[in-house]
């Protein structure tokens, strides 16, 4: 079979494939099996991938802008420095992405609305203006990570590396960050409205003094007691 030239693949069964680099525009992976394929450098743009079984794929590099992985299974997948701009990782029975790599990926825009981002490693990952409203990301490394102005309404930040990440203007309300390390991590103008910040390591006077509300949220003492009655009242 001529992967290139066939654009329907839906329902194929595919595990290990050799796919590196293959223009893959537009082509059709519904409920397709590409367990442990390898898809390297590969361009998937605006690929439908729904339902699919990307476990352990190696999607490294890959061109994944705009792709539609709605629940698909992508845990332990490896997709360090690929594109997944604008791509669409919405949670329907669950976009799984636990424990993958997406280490220095591109996903700027994308919708992680409720995805499964457990153990995910997203160290030095653009999340810029991303919408991971409800996502699970407990566990998760994210050194480094942009998430200026991403929507993280409610997600689940618990015991998360968040070490110098960069949560400019972000929306944390209703998060979880409990025992969760915020080491030089940029809360300027950060909406934490609600959010639940018992036992987080790290976190300085000055980084809570700058973010744009803590109305609601759940601190320890000796973070509530330094914390002027200004930063307390929205």
């Amino acid at each position: 079979m001529n992967i290139i030239e066939k654009k329907n693949y839906r329902g194929v069964n595919l595990p290990g494939a050799h796919l590196e680099k293959n223009n893959l525009i537009w082509a059709n992976f519904q409920d397709a099996n590409l367990q442990e394929a390898y898809l390297i450098k590969a361009n998937l743009t605006q690929a439908d991938l729904q339902g699919a079984n990307l476990y352990r794929a190696d999607l490294r590099g890959a061109d994944l802008r705009g792709a539609n992985f709605q629940e698909a299974n992508l845990q332990e997948a490896n997709l360090q420095g690929a594109d997944l701009s604008n791509s669409y990782l919405l949670e329907g029975i669950g976009t799984n992405l636990q424990g993958a790599n997406l280490q220095g990926a591109n996903l700027q825009g994308a919708n992680l609305t409720r995805a499964n981002l457990k153990g995910a490693n997203l160290k030095g990952a653009n999340l810029q203006l991303s919408n991971i409203h409800l996502a699970n990301l407990q566990g998760a490394n994210l050194q480094g990570a942009n998430f200026q102005g991403a929507n993280l309404y409610g997600a689940n930040l618990r015991r998360a590396d968040l070490q110098a990440a960069d949560l400019y203007v972000a929306d944390l309300q209703k998060s979880d960050l409990q025992e969760a390390n915020l080491q030089e991590a940029n809360l300027q103008e950060a909406n934490l409205q609600g959010a639940k910040l018992t036992n987080v390591k790290n976190l300085s006077f000055d980084q809570l003094s700058k973010v744009k509300t803590l109305h609601n949220a759940k601190l320890d003492e000796e973070n509530f007691l330094l914390l002027n009655e200004q930063y307390i009242t929205a």
